[in-house]
């Protein structure tokens, strides 16, 4: 079984993420506009400091300053084997077949009483209080109890709920929490049906993604909103690695063969490109595809959604000034 000492834990989180970068992937790194910070060649939206090797990947909205965070969270590498390239160590062996962990039951968090905290965040990420209560009111959102997580609920075809991500709405810099509740079935992932029948889905990386794209879209019901549940890309230059057909979407498919249009809504980062162009490729032959990523490279639906909303806000202020003129 794999296994790290404490000592070796702690050796390796000594490393910051700069230091790790400049060491042994300088080519990864180039200079940003902002002064005393660098980009990664492979992900537009990441960005750390040179001087406190602070960084935030935006598109995924995750941040952190160690090394060992970074190959976890940006690399996706697993904890033992990040704390062993760190200790340079860089092990190569199969590993022995595992017997089959026996799946947790799943069930939905405590609900609040309200969903009044969670109204508010996602008030200030820009989705419309139309949007957020047409979620609510079919079960899909709600905030948990005691933490307020906003919880994103997928349910199968009998209205049962069979997945659950739980977003954290207090975050502080480089501490996002964002979880799969346990014994989530990613097939069933969230969700937002239209009203009344539709042949067309918009698919997304996360939850939040299609309600602010709603948002954006004027909270218009003519087309079925899948999230993911996030997606597994190579760094930039390894494309030549096959993309898996999504769960949900594979899922999706199966129970909705009226289903003609697929609606690509990544973001517009390498990740979501990557992911795009093999959608199109997996389900071209089958569907009509259409791709609408965010105009702004480095974006994502969510991001979008805020500025649109904090620009409105804006022109409502000038022009309250301007009738007091």
């Amino acid at each position: 079984m794999a296994w790290v000492s404490e000592e070796e834990i702690c050796a390796a989180r000594e490393m910051t993420a700069i230091e790790y970068l400049r060491r042994y992937q300088p080519d990864r790194l180039q200079k940003s506009s902002a002064r005393n910070e660098w980009q990664l060649t492979d992900h537009d939206s990441f960005k750390i400091n040179e001087i406190t090797s602070k960084w935030h990947w935006k598109s995924r909205d995750i941040g952190g300053q160690s090394a060992l965070n970074f190959l976890i969270h940006v690399d996706g590498m697993a904890f033992v084997d990040a704390v062993r390239q760190l200790c340079g160590e860089s092990p190569s062996y199969i590993p022995g077949v595992q017997p089959e962990r026996e799946r947790k039951p799943f069930v939905l968090p405590e609900r609040y009483k309200n969903c009044d905290r969670i109204r508010r965040y996602l008030t200030g990420r820009g989705i419309s209080l139309g949007v957020m209560e047409y979620c609510i009111r079919l079960g899909i959102l709600y905030e948990s109890a005691p933490y307020h997580n906003a919880v994103f609920v997928g349910k199968d075809g009998a209205g049962k709920a069979r997945y659950a991500f739980l977003r954290g709405i207090y975050d502080s810099p480089g501490k996002v929490f964002r979880i799969e509740q346990a014994g989530s079935e990613k097939s069933f992932a969230f969700c937002i049906p239209p009203e009344g029948a539709s042949n067309h889905v918009a698919v997304y990386e996360a939850g939040i993604d299609a309600m602010a794209h709603m948002t954006l879209e004027r909270g218009t019901k003519e087309k079925y909103r899948l999230a993911l549940g996030g997606i597994s890309a190579p760094k930039e230059g390894e494309t030549q690695r096959k993309m898996k057909r999504p769960a949900a979407l594979e899922h999706f498919l199966k129970m909705h063969p009226e289903t003609e249009k697929i609606e690509i809504c990544m973001d517009n980062d390498f990740a979501g490109r990557w992911a795009c162009s093999h959608i199109r490729e997996a389900y071209g032959g089958r569907y009509r595809i259409t791709e609408n990523l965010p105009t702004e490279a480095g974006m994502d639906y969510g991001d979008m959604a805020k500025q649109a909303a904090e620009k409105n806000r804006q022109e409502k202020a000038e022009s309250r000034q301007a009738a007091v003129r």
